[in-house]
């Protein structure tokens, strides 16, 4: 499947498209490789780590290199009086002085280093758990991801199985048309019968026409998920079959959902970031102390031989000591907005664990009451194919009526119909609670 998808993106959208087969798995990794939403999420961490990057480099040394070469035009020049010439047309004369060269080089090295500054140090330790709060958003939405993928590639398959149980169900009522034709053509049938055979297969052509649109759209929905084109034909590989969901995830789930769930751990660490950033807010009190050391070479010249002899050099180390006195209340002022977003983060996790509980508990019903269908729903398919069998007989025997017949079949449609409704119920819920507990499956975690 992965060589075929390969081929699919990387080939430029070739004309022909031909069928690929898709497994549960293969829709799965294929969501999570090209889901749009995904890999935005996959950036953002990518962006958080070079935050984190930015912040250990506020705390490093930085390093400055400047070199300039000038030349000069017109040299400047200072006045000076004329104090050579006493004479009474010189009085109150001055004389204009050239200063410096035609050509002069400058170059200069600075080093400085912060000592100590509450700000930069915090905000290291604060763009570490933004790059952790990134990777749950992340985690978040591929289980989103998984789960949305799960649930069309299942859609898939009760399509296709309800159009496959209509097309079976229309072929045996033409057949049985047929033959009631002939009987009611030799006098052992009344029209009636044959009017009702009729009827039955006139009504079964548009529950036909409809499930065939109904799977055309279930694979639409799975090509959505899958990030395939529409035009891209899928063979979907398997069947809607009964998965139990182990019992013991069903027993700890409402405790581990809120140890596991990625979108309330991101919250978490955004709260963490919230008091961080107060924090950062605060240290704007304290001072800030930085050593700095600069290296100076400077040359100047009335032609360009310059060598390295014609250098002189200089250098300087010192300390900075830096704190403000009054800014307005500015300071005071982002530190209670810092506060207030915590605040404000701490209120969204209490109402998350709420609705997740919440969540999981209605999942987990939903899973038992599905599984109680599907048991009963079975009985009722073996009690409905066993009264298609009598109906059939007693009709082929003479003892019986075409409407029996078209009864019997339709209870043992709507038998079916329920069954598989109710695996499909069962298997969407054990996605949404895989989504909720934040599993994701093993496949996907090999392929990353």
């Amino acid at each position: 499947m992965l060589p075929s998808l390969l081929l699919l993106y990387g080939g430029g959208f070739a004309q022909s498209r031909p069928a690929i087969r898709v497994s549960l798995a293969d829709a799965v990794r294929s969501a999570v490789q090209f889901n749009h939403d995904l890999i935005a999420a996959r950036h953002e961490v990518g962006r958080a780590d070079a935050r984190l990057r930015e912040a250990w480099g506020y705390a490093m040394p930085s390093i400055d290199l400047t070199a300039t070469y000038t030349r000069a035009l017109k040299k400047p020049v200072f006045f000076f009086p004329n104090i050579f010439d006493t004479s009474a047309s010189a009085k109150g004369q001055v004389t204009a002085i050239e200063i410096g060269s035609d050509h002069s080089v400058d170059l200069n090295v600075s080093v400085s280093q912060v000592l100590f500054n509450s700000a930069i140090f915090t905000g290291v330790g604060t763009a570490k758990i933004y790059s952790q709060a990134a990777r749950e958003v992340y985690n978040a939405k591929e289980a989103e991801t998984v789960a949305n993928a799960r649930k069309a590639f299942y859609a898939v398959l009760l399509a296709a199985e309800v159009k496959e149980m209509l097309r079976s169900n229309l072929k045996n009522a033409e057949e049985n048309l047929g033959n009631v034709t002939v009987l009611a053509s030799q006098g052992l049938l009344s029209e009636y019968d044959k009017l009702r055979a009729e009827v039955g297969v006139a009504n079964l052509r548009p529950e036909v026409i409809r499930a065939e649109n109904n799977h055309d759209l279930a694979l639409n929905g799975l090509k959505i998920a899958m990030g395939l084109p529409f035009d891209q034909e899928v063979d979907v590989a398997g069947a809607l079959e009964f998965t139990a969901v182990d019992s013991g995830i069903l027993k700890g789930a409402t405790q581990s959902v809120l140890e596991s769930n990625h979108s309330l751990n991101a919250l978490r660490h955004q709260l963490d970031v919230n008091e961080a950033i107060a924090t950062v807010e605060r240290s704007n009190y304290l001072p800030s102390l930085a050593a700095f050391g600069n290296y100076q070479l400077q040359t100047q010249k009335n032609d360009l031989r310059i060598s390295t002899q014609d250098f002189i050099r200089s250098s300087v180390v010192g300390l900075s000591l830096s704190m403000n006195i009054f800014n307005g209340f500015r300071t005071a002022g982002r530190v209670e907005q810092a506060e207030l977003d915590a605040r404000k983060t701490d209120e969204q996790i209490a109402g998350t664990e709420i609705s997740l509980k919440t969540a999981v508990q209605s999942t987990i019903m939903s899973l038992g009451r599905a599984r109680e269908r599907i048991n009963a729903q079975q009985r009722t398919v073996d009690q409905a194919e066993k009264g298609y069998r009598i109906a059939t007989a007693r009709f082929t025997s003479g003892s019986g009526t075409q409407l029996e017949v078209n009864d019997a079949q339709l209870a043992l449609t709507t038998a079916k119909t329920n069954r598989m409704q109710a695996i499909y119920d069962y298997l969407v819920a054990s996605a949404e609670l895989d989504q909720l507990l934040g599993h994701v499956p093993e496949y996907v975690k090999t392929q990353e």
